[in-house]
């Protein structure tokens, strides 16, 4: 690996764009976390319907989560809340179902 200590311009050289490199490496992480929650979502999804036998609540569960990671993705103020939210309704009707 090359050594960019001594490099100037923060280690990028001057055809790359930094900037540009940060942000698309802020939207992947961004990306990754709205991912992981509804991934979870639709894990805790699947224990509802298969420990409580509620397989219909399971289903709105998946469809409520995979539409809250699409407005946490285009409204950046909501990011991952909003599968979040989600998962926290899930793991209340699996408590309490």
């Amino acid at each position: 690996m090359a050594n960019t200590k001594h490099a100037p311009h923060g280690g990028y050289s001057p055809d790359m764009d930094g900037r540009t490199h940060e942000a698309t490496y802020s939207g992947f992480i961004k990306f990754a976390e709205i991912s992981t929650a509804v991934v979870i979502c639709h894990v805790l999804a699947l224990a509802v319907g298969g420990i409580k036998h509620a397989w219909l609540t399971a289903i709105f569960g998946v469809v409520l989560s995979l539409a809250a990671g699409a407005v946490g993705a285009m409204a950046p103020s909501i990011g991952v809340r909003a599968p979040a939210a989600v998962g926290v309704l899930l793991l209340l009707a699996l408590i309490f179902y």
